[in-house]
């Protein structure tokens, strides 16, 4: 039907374990009058698997769901990388999909949240802790960079500023950023 909009979103949880999609579709009908609501999802490094989705809600899924874990192990955290999705009904015999491509990054805002956590902001040592930040704005945005170039396709980018900003991070949390404080100090004062 023309008046059919189908759309997914994906929502962050909070969680390295669980990935929430959302049916985002314009539904002619309420209850919508479609079937077989599937969601095809490729994780990074791992095959694609098919399963069926729920209209209108909040789907959630765990590393078992997308087969990352066997059947009776424990879940694991769900990898970060390009994810790629293609949400399907079918319309009175007519299939209409969408596809998506995004970025998870949940672990490596994970790690960026506990790096950032270790800033004492009040400690003394001011210019050592503005370098700090300064590092952490960098990384920060080399994570939002990635998540905009996954959005728009650019994948090979994409993985590029991830793998920059994990690194980035790794620096900082194995040499506290190297910082002295004056970088900050000639920098911007």
């Amino acid at each position: 039907m023309a008046d059919l909009k189908i759309d997914i979103l994906v929502i962050p949880t909070y969680n390295t374990f669980t990935l929430g999609v959302m049916d985002n579709s314009t539904y002619v009908t309420d209850p919508p009058t479609v079937t077989s609501p599937t969601i095809e999802i490729t994780a990074p490094g791992f095959d694609a698997v098919s399963l069926s989705f729920t209209f209108n809600s909040l789907n959630i899924f765990t590393s078992e769901d997308l087969e990352i874990t066997e059947v009776g192990e424990d879940t694991c955290a769900i990898p970060d990388g390009v994810y790629y999705l293609t949400y399907s009904v079918d319309d009175g015999g007519t299939i209409v999909a969408i596809e998506k491509s995004i970025i998870r990054v949940d672990k490596l805002l994970q790690k960026f949240d506990e790096s950032f956590m270790t800033l004492d902001m009040m400690e003394c040592d001011k210019a050592l802790k503005a370098q700090s930040k300064v590092h952490l704005t960098s990384v920060y945005f080399f994570i939002q960079g990635a998540i905009a170039a996954a959005n728009n396709c650019a994948v090979m980018e994409s993985d590029k500023l991830y793998q920059k900003a994990d690194a980035m991070l790794d620096s900082f949390i194995n040499n506290n950023c190297g910082c002295t404080g004056n970088n900050y100090l000639i920098t911007y004062f």
